[in-house]
């Protein structure tokens, strides 16, 4: 339970936004598919959480090329409670440095860029 708890703690997206923007951290859009009408960050993954888990373990033939265990990772949804149920996922999966920036207006208000 603490773990979730200390999951749930944002990290300041404008902090982590020349980094994001610099191809150093991989964003992921951790919504539902249809919940993307309201925009996108630019430049992010969408991997829904449900598919997150296969898509970032390396060993799984479904994982996703463009994220690696030594790669950090910043994670998104609506509020910020799937983001941080993400970060849990991928902390057991081995990731080391992990960030969740909250809902999709947290990046907004840090000046980051959507895709609508």
């Amino acid at each position: 339970m603490f773990a979730f708890l200390r999951a749930l703690k944002r990290t300041d997206a404008a902090s982590l936004l020349p980094r994001i923007t610099s191809g150093d951290i991989v964003l992921i859009d951790v919504r539902d598919p249809g919940e993307l009408n309201s925009g996108r960050a630019e430049g992010a993954l969408n991997l829904p959480l449900s598919r997150l888990r296969s898509a970032a373990d390396p060993k799984h033939a479904g994982h996703n090329q463009a994220l690696s265990l030594q790669k950090p990772v910043a994670l998104y949804c609506a509020s910020g409670a799937r983001s941080a149920q993400g970060m849990m996922i991928l902390r057991k999966l081995g990731y080391k440095e992990t960030y969740n920036i909250g809902g999709l207006s947290h990046w907004q208000n840090a000046g980051g860029s959507v895709k609508r």
